[in-house]
């Protein structure tokens, strides 16, 4: 009889427990009419209000691009830079990488647009087209500028197994302003220009002839190419526009210009890392600055010479 007791209020003791949990549970966890939770009163102790604020980054009154104006009376377009300025503005990491290889890519990139007459706004094609990285897309295109390997070899690129000079930025860029300004000169806009260059010449001749429609901003493309200049205008808003947009990136947290020296390659190195051991170079310092040198042999054809790069900094 009295285990009989003991065993009813071991039990009840159990239950008790049991029910305490879970009203705790309940009580952290708690569960609203339709899975909806109150929204808190600005002024009320008990409840806690997320401290960061999602914001729409501001558009100008005016945008201009290769020094054309942007049609932002256009409901697609104003909605379309809007839809890429919110965009990178949110992606933080990649925006934010790039405007720091800026510093050190933009000097040598936008020297050779001085020099090409190209406009200096198309040095955003280079941030849309890589981040300012020697990637390499789906299709195969390749370095900073992505051209396809047919399309660097019009433009007078080395490309082989040895060298490829998509990844030579100088070399690169005095292609891709070529390239642009053929696109330029058939097409009559920088703005044609651009979207050609993303598409290709007959993608857009082709929609240009069958919608009977010359300007870029009024074509319907494709998606990618719809907001390939959307895209590229982001970049310049907040490359530009630090203070406006927030972006807090001191000086000293840029990628600074890498200080190096220039050794001439007139004969044909079988080793490149045994050509780095003799000159007292280290192997790395050779090929972070000359990405185009694609193998460890670099053969050399008669009257022909190549200029490597070497950091003089560890």
């Amino acid at each position: 009889m009295k285990l009989k007791i003991f065993a009813i209020i071991l039990g009840l003791i159990i239950c008790g427990f049991g029910i305490y949990a879970i009203c705790n549970v309940s009580a952290q966890n708690p569960v609203w009419a339709d899975n909806n939770p109150p929204i808190p009163e600005p002024n009320d102790p008990q409840t806690t209000i997320c401290e960061h604020v999602l914001s729409v980054p501001p558009l100008p009154a005016a945008i201009d691009f290769c020094g054309e104006k942007v049609p932002l009376n256009l409901y697609w377009v104003r909605e379309g830079i809007d839809r890429e300025l919110i965009n990178q503005y949110y992606q933080h990491s990649r925006t934010l990488l790039s405007l720091k290889r800026s510093a050190r890519f933009f000097p040598v990139i936008e020297k050779i647009l001085r020099e090409e007459k190209v406009p200096d706004d198309m040095k955003y094609l280079c941030v849309a087209e890589s981040n300012l990285e020697n990637v390499v897309s789906p299709a195969k295109a390749s370095g900073f500028w992505q051209f396809m390997e047919g399309t660097g070899k019009n433009y007078g690129l080395e490309i082989n197994e040895n060298v490829d000079e998509r990844y030579h930025l100088e070399k690169a860029t005095e292609a891709a302003c070529k390239f642009l300004k053929k696109l330029k000169k058939q097409f009559g806009s920088w703005a044609l220009a651009a979207a050609a260059y993303n598409m290709g010449e007959g993608g857009i001749s082709k929609e240009m002839k069958e919608q009977e429609i010359d300007n870029y901003w009024e074509l319907f493309l494709n998606q990618e190419t719809s907001r390939y200049l959307s895209r590229c205008i982001a970049y310049k808003l907040l490359f530009e526009n630090q203070e406006l947009y927030n972006i807090r990136v001191s000086t000293s947290e840029l990628y600074k210009p890498i200080d190096y020296k220039e050794m001439v390659a007139d004969k044909s190195i079988e080793d490149l890392r045994t050509y780095c051991t003799e000159n007292k170079i280290l192997y790395r310092q050779l090929k972070e600055l000359n990405p185009w040198l694609r193998n460890t042999k670099l053969p050399v054809k008669a009257e022909k010479a190549y200029i490597l790069k070497v950091s003089t900094v560890n």
